[in-house]
């Protein structure tokens, strides 16, 4: 009788404690990984979720947040990310899958780069994916990568769950970089040279310069006023282009423009656009505001642009809002004597 007693008594505990565990609930990140198998399964349903993206390093974090259907960097004002990044991103976890056990030992953490980020030295990032209730939807240290030159063999890169020893090689190619500046769409505009009829510039103690364009396809840029004055060919084509695949080299919100506007430069373009760049000055940095008007284009620029101060390269300022000086002819460098000839 005790003895049935006692195993009556053992299978109700046992009981009892399986089901507390499958009653227990056990986050979706928390899933137990095993080789072959996806490193996150069902993620892509989960990432609908997302609203923050953190991307740590020893020595700083990257912080990704979503506003509506856009991702953009808080740290840049708010500025959209590149979309194809991060979807490249997104994809690659939700694809990685797990090849082999690697090690579980602590003191071999750093030699695959999946140590502590925190750690100094540590090369390891942290890939953080949080919903809006800042719980995590997916996890993962992020170590060395094994790139592969073979024909249809995967990347693969050393990956360990934060809390867990063990460590992984698994296969895919996931890029996740902690850098802002890589996430950021640097492209501003891309007009032709061609579009560009009509040039006017007002600038600060000079007086007023406007180029325009004759007709004809091979008409250039001519200056219009001051009246006949002489103007180097190559400097003119310059302005021309000035909104030739435009890129910028840093951004911020047009509140927060730095220095003052030196200039005003109205741009008259083909199919009815007009754009002004204002330039401003600081500490040597060209930063420039830019407004758009005219056409279904202009309304589209004027909403890209008008939220947003750009920084340009300095040399891009005689294009914008060139002084007379930087359109008088270049004096021609004296030709070298030949080979041999006696020095005068």
């Amino acid at each position: 009788m005790q003895r049935r007693t006692l195993l009556l008594l053992g299978g109700a505990a046992a009981a009892a404690l399986g089901g507390a565990l499958l009653l227990t609930p056990r986050p979706a990140e928390r899933r137990d990984m095993a080789a072959g198998g996806l490193a996150f399964p069902g993620l892509a349903e989960r990432l609908q979720r997302a609203t923050r993206i953190e991307i740590r390093k020893s020595d700083a974090t990257l912080l990704l947040a979503r506003q509506g259907e856009v991702w953009v960097l808080p740290e840049k004002g708010g500025y959209p990310v590149r979309p194809e990044k991060l979807r490249e991103m997104l994809v690659g976890l939700t694809e990685l899958r797990l090849a082999e056990p690697r090690t579980s030992d602590p003191e071999q953490y750093g030699r695959l780069g999946v140590d502590d980020p925190g750690r100094p030295g540590s090369t390891a990032l942290l890939l953080r994916i949080l919903d809006d209730a800042g719980s995590p939807l997916a996890e993962l240290l992020l170590g060395r990568r094994r790139v592969r030159t073979q024909g249809n063999v995967p990347e693969s890169i050393y990956v360990r769950r934060p809390g867990e020893d063990q460590a992984w090689l698994a296969e895919g190619r996931l890029a996740a970089d902690a850098d802002p500046q890589l996430w950021l769409d640097r492209d501003i505009a891309n007009l032709p040279e061609e579009r560009v009829r009509r040039v006017a510039i007002r600038r600060d103690g000079e007086p007023a310069l406007v180029l325009a364009r004759g007709e004809g396809p091979e008409a250039k840029l001519q200056v219009e006023q001051p009246a006949g004055m002489p103007a180097d060919e190559a400097a003119l084509d310059e302005i021309a282009r000035a909104f030739e695949m435009l890129t910028f080299l840093d951004v911020k919100p047009a509140a927060e423009a730095p220095g003052e506007p030196v200039a005003e430069s109205r741009f008259t373009l083909s199919d009815g656009l007009g754009v002004t760049v204002l330039p401003h000055l600081e500490e040597g940095n060209v930063w420039i505001r830019l407004r758009a008007e005219g056409s279904e284009e202009g309304a589209r620029l004027a909403a890209r642009w008008a939220p947003w101060v750009y920084q340009v390269g300095v040399w891009k300022l005689k294009a914008f809002a060139p002084r007379l000086d930087d359109l008088k002819p270049r004096e021609a460098a004296p030709e070298a004597p030949p080979a041999g000839a006696p020095a005068r």
